[in-house]
């Protein structure tokens, strides 16, 4: 596996020119039964400041791996400060030419931090939407989307106005919504879980900021049922 060296901290950092250093790909299964995933994102989905083993999307394959579904672990293109606009590029600039049995999405919460407009962010996250359908074999029903967790929550937001935060996360929330619904899309909503962290250092990585292993895995645990409704469709 390809492994990356991600920039220091911040899933905020900003970043003018997305490389394919957010790219982890992984050799191409040798069963046909086994299932493939790709997981498109930022720092939540990368996993800053945790283990490999312990992002949520690896988490979830593991679940699912429990539950006797053969699939493979996941390919990931995801980067620490990455906004749609930046995974949009990275994509192209990664030219991945396969083909997935599995999508996800997690993405906007660098819109919402640099201040950008919710309508540039419906614009774009459409566009991603597009994206990773192209990427499921042009299968909606193959695709999820994740909820932007609320880092307002989070130790390194002590200071800032925690609830400018979460209404901004919720309305970006709402735009993702609607346009996976649009785009008959399943949206796996696990904003409230990640809100349940308050006051529990446990609950995020060690940089105060991202989230632990141990919240992602209830991340996970949301999302497993409902991707494995879709995969028996």
């Amino acid at each position: 596996m390809i492994r990356i060296i991600l920039p220091a901290l911040f899933l905020l950092a900003c970043t003018k020119d997305p490389e394919v250093s957010g790219l982890v790909m992984n050799p191409i299964p040798t069963k046909s039964s086994t299932l493939t995933y790709l997981a498109l994102g930022d720092s939540y989905t990368i996993g800053e400041s945790v283990p490999e083993a312990e992002r949520w999307p690896a988490q979830l394959a593991g679940l699912l791996r429990q539950d006797k579904t053969e699939i493979a672990e996941p390919d990931i293109i995801a980067k620490t400060g990455w906004t749609t606009a930046e995974l949009q590029t990275a994509i192209k600039a990664a030219n991945n030419t396969r083909q997935y049995d599995l999508v996800s999405l997690l993405i906007g919460v660098n819109n919402q931090f640099r201040g950008q407009s919710q309508a540039r962010y419906r614009t774009k996250f459409r566009q991603l939407l597009q994206t990773a359908v192209q990427f499921a074999r042009g299968k909606p029903g193959r695709v999820f989307v994740l909820s932007i967790p609320d880092w307002g929550v989070s130790p390194f937001a002590a200071s800032r106005d925690k609830t400018k935060i979460a209404t901004e996360i919720d309305q970006f929330n709402a735009i993702a919504q609607e346009e996976a619904q649009r785009a008959g899309i399943v949206f796996v909503d696990i904003t409230p879980i990640s809100r349940t962290t308050r006051d529990d250092n446990t609950q995020f990585a060690s940089d105060g900021l991202h989230y632990s292993g141990k919240q992602m895995a209830k991340w996970a645990e949301k999302a497993a049922p409902v991707v494995k409704e879709l995969l028996g469709k």
